[in-house]
């Protein structure tokens, strides 16, 4: 569609009314128009085929929407904000096959009916963030380089698997209601956000090969087991405000090559007065521990203490 028809579909009044719902209970309606479309688009570009131009960005964010089937016959649209309204039903998406980047957030969606994403290829960005999901059965994102999920209900990820997600290299699953890390099978991940679930187990983590950062911030987690030498290229580990004890510590000689920054306050072990002497002597590489940067006198002392330990062993066998 070039410049000279958008402008033209630009016509018509918002279409919102009352619908009753359940007896005396009533919700607005509001159906999205050409009118508010062409208040939102910006960004002239040049079509795909090089012979005309069009609207590549729409900006339709807390507009009280409830439906969006006027927006399949815009097919240009690159760029396209939805968030803060009152959406479900995100299929007419579907035709809009230029899409690259998309934010849904704060809407009403529960599922993926449909899979309105599959027909997207060169989608690279999605954010589904304050939904109403709790699984992820269809959701695909064949060209997706990062996803957030953050603020659902999702209680399993199942669905990742690495055919439908060959590219994400960042996905975000901040507060939901996960109770395991099972179920990512990604091994292009690189950022693995799941920060305030209720995780008590790491599972599934050996696929993860090319993670460099893990965050499990404010999670039920009272052991480490789970960390894998697979995980050859972690930097980076959060697990502040969890329930780990010194013994957690000995999971974490399996990445102890790479692992270059470590979260862990906020756990029964750190109530040890010489807590990051001992997370040393098991991470002697270590760059940075919760704030504070690794000193030169604090990883000579580690290195000391790891000489005697081998010293006792010797002496000891």
């Amino acid at each position: 569609m070039d410049e000279d028809a958008i402008l033209s579909d630009v016509e018509g009044e918002e279409e919102a009314h009352q619908e009753e719902v359940g007896g005396d209970e009533k919700v607005q309606v509001c159906q999205l128009t050409q009118e508010t479309i062409g208040q939102g688009l910006s960004l002239l570009c040049r079509t795909g085929n090089g012979l005309g131009h069009a609207f590549i960005k729409l900006d339709l964010k807390d507009k009280g929407l409830t439906d969006i089937a006027a927006i399949s016959s815009y097919i240009h649209i690159r760029f396209l904000d939805l968030s803060s309204n009152h959406l479900s039903d995100l299929s007419p998406l579907a035709s809009l096959t230029q899409l690259l980047w998309l934010k849904v957030d704060n809407n009403a969606v529960a599922c993926f009916k449909g899979q309105p994403f599959a027909q997207l290829t060169y989608l690279q960005w999605l954010s589904v963030a304050v939904n109403q999901l709790t699984d992820l059965d269809g959701l695909v994102g064949p060209a997706l380089e990062s996803l957030s999920l953050t603020g659902n209900s999702i209680q399993r990820v199942s669905g990742l698997q690495s055919g439908c997600f060959a590219n994400l290299v960042t996905l975000e699953l901040r507060g939901n209601h996960l109770d395991t890390t099972n179920g990512i099978n990604l091994p292009n991940l690189q950022r693995l956000y799941l920060a305030q679930n209720v995780i008590k187990h790491l599972e599934g983590l050996e696929r993860l090969e090319r993670l460099t950062t893990l965050h499990l911030r404010d999670n039920q987690l009272n052991t480490l087991d789970g960390l894998s030498p697979n995980m050859k290229c972690l930097q980076y580990l959060n697990v502040r405000g969890n329930d780990l004890d010194k013994n957690a510590l000995q999971c974490l000689r399996l990445v102890s090559k790479t692992l270059q920054v470590l979260v862990i306050s906020e756990n029964p072990l750190v109530e040890s007065t010489d807590y990051r002497l001992s997370v040393l002597v098991v991470l002697p590489q270590l760059e940075r521990l919760d704030k504070d940067t690794v000193s030169p006198d604090e990883r000579a002392e580690a290195q000391e203490r790891i000489k005697e330990l081998r010293e006792e062993e010797i002496s000891d066998p």
